[in-house]
């Protein structure tokens, strides 16, 4: 098991996503697996019906919208 730190407002947050007697650990990682499937159905939507140029523009795009933390050492 880990720590970690959040802001208030993400605790705050966290906290009223929270279900019945859910862990925190478990509203992150429902949130976590929830992300994981919208972007399998939407990659099963277009399967088959997309170019490959049209779906690399897709994925292109996804891509710059996912956003990556740099950690100082």
């Amino acid at each position: 098991m880990k720590n970690i730190m959040v802001r208030d407002e993400v605790y705050e947050k966290l906290q009223k996503m929270k279900k019945g007697r859910e862990s925190f650990s478990d509203v992150i990682l429902r949130l976590i697996e929830g992300r994981k499937k919208r972007g399998i159905e939407i990659l099963e939507r277009y399967a088959g019906s997309l170019s490959d140029s049209e779906l690399e523009k897709i994925v292109m795009e996804e891509r710059r919208k996912f956003r990556v933390r740099s950690f100082d050492s």
